[in-house]
């Protein structure tokens, strides 16, 4: 017997009737890696890692050439890209928020978290935090942590999985160990080799139930993988199968997780209306590329990523060590490009607010911009200002500027030595075209000298403003 159709009709879940448009405050996924170099991607070029799931973002999305991250370490990075602040504004004192500090994330800084939160949005983060640490009697206070920074839900690790007294933590309601609200998964992960191993799975699962759980409502998931940060742990299904050895079985997990997150929001039905954006905070861990210098995994872990074309890597402010994969991926809103212009991980706050309605307070000064523009011009028709963009040292001042094509530095800061000869100082600085000359190898600073000054300007202004 047939139903007819008006009956048909209306056995059809109402939640499917009333699903919101795909620009109604879409629902956005960061998925961010851990020292990935912009060559460790099939996507850009490399012959031996296999990434198919981070390609189709690549080339089913929006894909920019020139995409930048404010520090080359991990702490100052992921600050930035939480609060589209430069790390200068932070307060934590260093690019890296190690054991036995105090300095964490402060409460009155204004999260993507927290403002998707006010707008209605479930939060949750799966992942490596490393913005709130134990302090020197291996406590941790609550403020530090992801809970007070806007997130309903957290499993990862408080710092790098390398640091002897990393924790594995989830947020509990009843756990108190080793605070109020966190439960204790796993401690001293480089002697945990099996919860070392499982990490990149377990955000995964934790990530895709989250999906599952909130379908119904706009969320906000950030996947920060540990991985490939020295040193590397892949599990027992991916060991073995790269022909680029540990760091492509690594990647290949990593990039399964990716594929397991966009079968996730297609087959829930909410892959038209999900914003997914993929980056890495640094570049590679260049330094360690002579495995013989590391003591606490040995060889067998050590295999270091790349940062190819660019010069240097993670530590550096070098291109490799800020220049990193920056994808967005939204079908249906979002084009197939490769964007040329710059943009950076500052941009990132300014556009998911403006796309979801969400509001950031006057009192803290935003220094990224909103490149709804950059993304779909058809859909968000506007112009941006010229490129401007600060690179930091490790104190987290800035010590480099780029103005268009153009690259001023002062100083060269870098974990594998000054060994490319150049000097730099305010008195002396260096100046790149870094979209003609990529590896930065001619300084053109003798024949810019208006250029050289203009910029240098700028810069001193930056230093003084923060």
């Amino acid at each position: 017997m047939h139903l007819p159709r008006l009956l048909i009709i209306s056995l059809i879940p109402l939640s499917i009737l009333q699903a919101r448009e795909a620009t109604d405050r879409p629902n956005v996924v960061i998925i961010y890696l851990d020292d990935s170099g912009h060559g460790d991607y099939a996507h850009n070029g490399n012959p031996v890692i296999e990434t198919p799931n981070i390609s189709k973002l690549a080339s089913q999305g929006t894909s920019f050439t020139q995409f930048y991250v404010t520090s080359p370490a991990c702490s100052a990075s992921r600050y930035s890209l939480l609060t589209g602040r430069y790390p200068a504004h932070s307060q934590l004192g260093s690019w890296v928020i190690g054991p036995g500090t105090k300095s964490h994330l402060r409460e009155e800084e204004t999260t993507i978290a927290e403002g998707l939160k006010a707008v209605g949005y479930a939060t949750g983060m799966f992942g490596k935090w490393h913005l709130g640490s134990p302090n020197k009697s291996n406590q941790m206070s609550p403020a530090s942590l992801p809970l007070a920074h806007g997130f309903d839900r957290w499993v990862g690790t408080n710092v790098s999985h390398d640091y002897a007294n990393s924790k594995l933590l989830a947020s509990d309601p009843k756990g108190e160990d080793p605070i109020p609200g966190y439960r204790e998964v796993a401690r001293n992960l480089p002697s945990d080799v099996e919860a070392s191993e499982s990490l990149t799975g377990r955000y995964t699962a934790a990530a895709v139930d989250f999906i599952k759980a909130h379908k119904k409502q706009p969320f906000f998931a950030y996947i920060a993988h540990n991985q490939p940060h020295l040193g590397l742990f892949a599990s027992d299904e991916f060991k073995g199968k790269s022909r680029r050895g540990l760091l492509g079985d690594v990647m290949a997990e990593v990039d399964h997780s990716v594929g397991q997150i966009m079968d996730t929001l297609k087959a829930e039905g909410i892959e038209k209306n999900t914003l997914i954006f993929f980056a890495s905070d640094n570049g590679p861990w260049v330094k360690f590329r002579d495995a013989a210098q590391h003591k606490k995994y040995g060889e067998a872990r050590m295999h270091v990523g790349y940062a190819m074309p660019f010069r240097d890597g993670k530590g550096s402010c070098w291109e490799g060590g800020h220049r990193v994969p920056g994808i967005f991926y939204w079908p249906g809103v979002i084009p197939a490009q490769r964007q040329l212009n710059p943009a950076s991980t500052l941009d990132v706050l300014p556009t998911i607010f403006a796309l979801t309605g969400s509001k950031h307070p006057h009192t803290k000064k935003l220094d990224g911009r909103d490149i709804r523009p950059l993304l779909a011009s058809k859909k968000f028709p506007g112009q941006l200002a010229e490129f401007e963009f600060y690179y930091s040292h490790s104190r987290n001042q800035p010590i480099a500027i780029r103005l268009g094509p153009w690259k001023l530095m002062t100083a060269i800061p870098s974990q594998t030595g000054n060994k490319y000869g150049f000097q730099a100082s305010d008195e002396k600085p260096l100046l790149f075209n870094v979209e003609q000359d990529i590896s930065e190898r001619i300084n053109r600073a003798a024949k810019h000298p208006q250029r050289v000054q203009e910029m240098l300007e700028k810069l001193k202004k930056q230093r003084g403003g923060h």
